[in-house]
């Protein structure tokens, strides 16, 4: 025998869930739209990685899988080549990582572990906050503050106390990769120090309690407790600061210098691939000029593209954790 329950929506069976057909046409349109919204945001991704795939053809039949290591950029012969360009890429988004994530890891921990309640929220408000300032902003920066003091008196000191190495001979520019590193690392510190400090957050009391109950001291608690927790957490977080780097252009671009070529020294000028399109392609007079521009920008995506999808999979990671907040 079937019970049933009167309600304001008449008769429904208990134990038996409404069916998604026999949802009322509200709701089916409702998850019309929110499926065709959803759809969209993947439609436009692969339309961005086709379109960008077509634009560069030309590029593509010509030069193969040789663009990626040729180092010869010559516009005049029609000479493409992109090693370079991922170079200085890869060597400025390193070395903003290696000054970046210390420094957010220190802050996070202070902002979540350590500060006082009525400094936390204010002071995670104003990291949250240089996140939102637009990079031209810190390319003038970079410009009139950054770049002098990197010549004198960082390069000058490095230049003096570590010349005997490669990646700290020549002159001091000012401009070049180090300074672009520089100002790519302060540009990503609020993004890894916000993320961390959530994923820091989300960890149990339980967790903290625990250790203490065991006699740790509060630095045992927050790396054998805490940082050991939500570690995939603090992963993506560099991976997302990591991902911003790598495609930052205006910023670098005003910074950098502009040298096609690769140089172990970090005071020499050079080029990353967003810096070398930027400055370019309203220069570029040809078809396969442009397209191999167009391919440049191809492989940032594919690059920026693999970094945030492993980001946003240990972020999702880190999500699934107990929801246990310490406020």
């Amino acid at each position: 025998m079937q019970v049933e329950t009167s309600g304001p929506f008449g008769a429904a069976p208990l134990g038996r869930p409404r069916s998604w057909r026999s949802s009322n046409a509200g709701e089916i349109a409702f998850r019309a739209v929110v499926t065709v919204f959803g759809v969209s945001v993947l439609l436009l991704a692969a339309l961005m990685l086709y379109q960008l795939a077509f634009e560069s053809r030309d590029s593509i039949r010509t030069f193969g899988w040789g663009f990626l290591t040729d180092t010869t950029w010559d516009p005049v012969n029609r000479v493409f080549g992109a090693a370079p360009a991922i170079y200085g890429t890869v060597v400025s988004s390193a070395i903003a990582v290696i000054i970046a994530v210390p420094i957010s890891l220190g802050a996070a921990i202070y902002l979540s572990e350590m500060a006082p309640p009525w400094l936390r929220n204010p002071a995670s408000f104003l990291v949250e906050s240089l996140a939102a300032i637009p990079s031209v902003v810190f390319g003038l920066w970079g410009i009139y503050v950054l770049t002098p003091w990197v010549r004198s008196p960082v390069e000058k000191f490095l230049g003096g106390k570590l010349g005997f190495l490669p990646l700290f001979t020549g002159p001091p520019f000012g401009v070049g990769m180090l300074a672009a590193g520089l100002v790519l690392a302060i540009m990503i510190l609020p993004i890894i120090t916000a993320i961390a400090r959530d994923s820091m957050m989300a960890v149990p009391a339980s967790q903290r309690e625990a250790m203490l109950a065991l006699g740790a001291t509060k630095w045992e608690v927050i790396s054998r407790a805490v940082l050991q927790y939500c570690r995939s957490g603090l992963v993506g977080a560099v991976l997302l600061g990591l991902g911003r780097a790598l495609g930052e252009t205006m910023a670098v671009t005003m910074v950098i210098g502009k040298t096609y070529a690769i140089n172990a020294s970090l005071f020499k000028p050079a080029s990353t691939a967003a810096s070398q399109i930027a400055s370019e392609f309203n220069e570029a007079s040809y078809s396969l000029y442009t397209s191999a521009l167009v391919e440049l920008a191809l492989i940032l995506l594919g690059i920026t593209l693999v970094v945030n999808v492993a980001a946003r999979l240990l972020v999702w990671r880190i999500a699934r954790s107990p929801e246990t907040v310490r406020e």
